[in-house]
């Protein structure tokens, strides 16, 4: 009787493919969430001034914290030749030194977590043959990424210690908030194409409709966001603490007093501060806009869900940023205000991700 391999099905792990999409996916959005919790300590560290507190780039030494009173003298020595703490936090002795210090050690602490939370599982997956191949160079690339933004921090920390400086400079904490949106959209959309590959079958027209303001707000949120890394770098929120007007003006007074023209984006107080206000407003308006024509529009179901919680997640940030900006940004609410900015990407992906093209069911 000759052979016939048909009687004998291969199984996929005989055959080399182990891919299993649905754990690479959880492993994914896991980081993320690391991710998302990384960018909120850096928004309590930012508010705190202690991003400055550690004077050192240590990746291997710098794991563990001091451990002799010799060791938090020298750091402490250390933190007292910058201007931060001869012009902001002279003689606050070491008690004070040693509480913005635990708060960046947490932060560079949780920045390695996340380093080893990425790469041992991504180490794993591979020699299992778990990583299906068409995520394999990305997931390598995200690697890079993550020790690129590594970098990015502390090229940002160091601009906090320039003779003329007490705090880092805003471009560079723009470069690096930025990038943190980056990883966590690119970590987020890697995981969601892994848990649902093929694109939900929606009516074409009602798809483009909707998809329009989505696009529309979703972009605007990241403008904002990127608008509001300039707020903080600047402390732009800490003036013209009233809404809807700027001290009893809709523009405020000042608004391109700087030379030249373009440094008003990202320099002058009162233009920075209305630049965020406006695309916050246009985000808002695009998002309530695109619910609606989800409303509209789609079936019941995952896509329409998906739009209606991204516009629910913009509202409420833009509500918290006026409480916030109202109570002149004090430690807790500037906090969850960065912390639920993340969410607004997160949302919004998933709702991008839902209404992605894909094959329209009417005849």
């Amino acid at each position: 009787m000759p052979f016939d391999s048909r009687s004998f099905p291969v199984m996929p792990a005989e055959r080399g493919d182990r891919a299993n999409p649905r754990a690479i996916a959880a492993w994914l959005l896991s980081v993320a969430g690391l991710v998302w919790i990384m960018v909120a300590i850096g928004g309590a560290t930012r508010l705190t001034g202690s991003g400055l507190s550690i004077m050192e780039w240590a990746p291997l030494s710098g794991t563990l914290p001091p451990l002799s009173e010799a060791e938090w003298q020298r750091l402490y020595d250390l933190y007292r030749t910058i201007p931060q703490y001869q012009l902001v936090n002279a003689g606050f002795g070491m008690e004070g030194f040693k509480q913005i210090f635990w708060l960046e050690w947490v932060h560079r602490f949780w920045g390695r977590l996340i380093g080893l939370a990425y790469f041992l599982p991504l180490l794993w997956f591979t020699v299992r043959g778990a990583v299906p191949r068409a995520s394999r160079t990305r997931l390598w690339l995200l690697l890079a990424l993550g020790g690129l933004q590594g970098a990015i921090g502390w090229f940002m920390v160091a601009s906090g210690f320039d003779a003329d400086r007490t705090a880092v400079s805003p471009y560079r904490l723009v470069l690096h908030l930025g990038m943190a949106f980056l990883l966590f959209g690119l970590l987020t959309w890697t995981a969601l194409g892994l848990l649902r590959p093929e694109p939900l079958s929606l009516p074409g027209e009602a798809r483009a409709k909707v998809r329009a303001w989505l696009v529309a707000a979703f972009w605007l949120a990241v403008a904002t966001m990127l608008a509001g890394g300039f707020v903080a770098g600047i402390r732009a929120g800490f003036s013209y603490n009233t809404f809807p007007l700027m001290d009893g003006r809709l523009v405020p007074e000042g608004y391109f007093d700087l030379s030249p023209t373009w440094k008003n984006l990202t320099a002058n107080i009162a233009a920075v501060q209305f630049n965020h206000r406006i695309l916050a407003t246009l985000t808002g308006v695009a998002a309530l806009a695109a619910a609606l024509a989800a409303w509209r529009w789609l079936p019941r179901g995952q896509a329409r869900g998906a739009v209606l919680i991204f516009a629910a997640t913009v509202t409420g940030q833009y509500a918290l940023g006026v409480v916030t900006l109202l109570h002149v940004v004090p430690v807790s609410l500037g906090t969850l205000h960065q912390t639920v900015a993340v969410g607004v990407l997160a949302t919004g992906l998933v709702a991008l991700h839902a209404l992605r093209r894909g094959r329209d069911p009417t005849p």
